[in-house]
């Protein structure tokens, strides 16, 4: 049995790499923020530590997406 395989390739323009931008600035700054708040409280809940302790998680990778935007707009611009 012979099968056919495609691929399909997209390409971002600027203006969804604005978009996407806005997104993941907006999510960095709030799971930021609900590490702050939560881990004010850590102490007193178990729950709340495992957050905060679980929340690298997530701002790692958006830390290294917004490097890496800051970096594209940087180049762009020279």
């Amino acid at each position: 049995m012979i099968s056919t395989l495609t691929a399909m390739t997209t390409t971002i323009t600027p203006p969804q790499i604005m978009d996407y931008s806005i997104i993941v600035i907006a999510a960095l700054i709030i799971f930021l923020a609900l590490k702050e708040i939560v881990g004010a409280e850590s102490d007193k809940n178990k729950r709340m530590k495992s957050f905060v302790s679980g929340s690298n998680i997530v701002i790692v990778p958006l830390i290294l997406v917004f490097l890496v935007m800051v970096a594209y707009r940087v180049i762009t611009i020279s």
